[in-house]
């Protein structure tokens, strides 16, 4: 799953900060000695974060708490406060959680800048909130920070096909064989795991079904992607990295797994959701980048909506 001998030299010698390059292999850095070499949104290769666990949780907490706001705003602006369309009220939620989720990877990586340019302020090196892009200086952007900080980045090869594949072998494959030891002990069961799904589309039609696809297939993906494999996996990693080179990262994988699921609030789907959590939490580390997990996540999302949607 990769090394942490990166992250301790960086560790030891903050002084020099892996820079936006590709590396040579999935388990090294290539940081870089000149500042005219420098990059622009080239994410290195999966690297744990020293920074970004308070921002999580915070994040997390203020997602749920605006997702509440929005849906009891959402109910008192309807024409029935008592019982508001689920499909505007699964939108309301969606946009509030994914405010708290968005805000607290954007607020870690403006945060860790903020001390990067205060550490520097004393080096000869150009300010960092300047790079060389194909011999022009320009700004740091919010994009090229989630893209170093994260890996928020993605390539047509190979994560498109790797992603569409580990997706759709996740729903049809992997889903299946954890729900498996359930099917004696829950009728139904496989009945059962659909209905969050068409709970979600139920009122939905027209132009309201096609926003809410979107908003599941494209924006739950990026969203969840950029939080829970880019935000809480590195900064996760980062603070059990003492617990051993291989131990560290397992454990780092099972917990955010973990996490996945159990927001979703699904008992029944919690070991199908974890276990999914996991394969993508190993597609980031193994490559440094969130493309593959993310085209994965709009593959397995997607795989659903439209066997949902088709019974509409």
């Amino acid at each position: 799953m990769g090394s942490s001998s990166a992250y301790e030299a960086h560790r030891l010698n903050p002084k020099r900060l892996p820079e936006l390059t590709r590396a040579p292999s999935p388990t090294t850095l290539a940081p870089v000695t000149s500042p005219a070499d420098r990059s622009v949104a080239t994410p290195s290769p999966f690297r744990p974060n020293a920074f970004g666990l308070g921002e999580a949780l915070v994040g997390l907490a203020a997602g749920f708490v605006l997702a509440t706001v929005f849906t009891s705003v959402f109910g008192a602006l309807s024409h029935h406060p008592r019982s508001p369309s689920g499909y505007g009220s699964d939108v309301a939620s969606l946009l509030g959680l994914w405010i708290g989720l968005v805000g607290g990877a954007i607020a870690a990586s403006v945060r860790n800048r903020r001390y990067e340019r205060a550490r520097d302020r004393s080096a000869t090196e150009p300010a960092r909130d300047l790079v060389q892009a194909n011999g022009a200086v320009v700004p740091v952007t919010t994009r090229d920070l989630l893209a170093r900080d994260y890996g928020f980045a993605i390539k047509l090869w190979p994560d498109v096909p790797l992603g569409i594949v580990v997706g759709l072998a996740s729903q049809y494959l992997l889903v299946p064989l954890l729900e498996l030891p359930l099917l004696p002990f829950v009728p139904h069961l496989f009945h059962r795991l659909s209905q969050p799904a068409v709970s979600l589309t139920g009122d939905a039609s027209g132009p309201g079904l096609v926003v809410l696809g979107v908003l599941v297939c494209l924006g739950s993906p990026l969203v969840e992607e950029l939080y829970f494999r880019g935000l809480l996996l590195r900064a996760l990693a980062a603070r059990l990295a003492p617990r051993g080179a291989r131990f560290g990262p397992v454990l780092s994988v099972v917990l955010v797994g973990l996490v996945f699921g159990l927001v979703h609030f699904e008992p029944l789907e919690l070991i199908a959701l974890a276990g999914f959590g996991m394969v993508l939490s190993v597609l980031a580390w193994r490559t440094g980048r969130l493309g593959p997990g993310i085209v994965a996540h709009m593959a397995f999302n997607t795989a659903t909506f439209v066997s949902v949607a088709r019974s509409h």
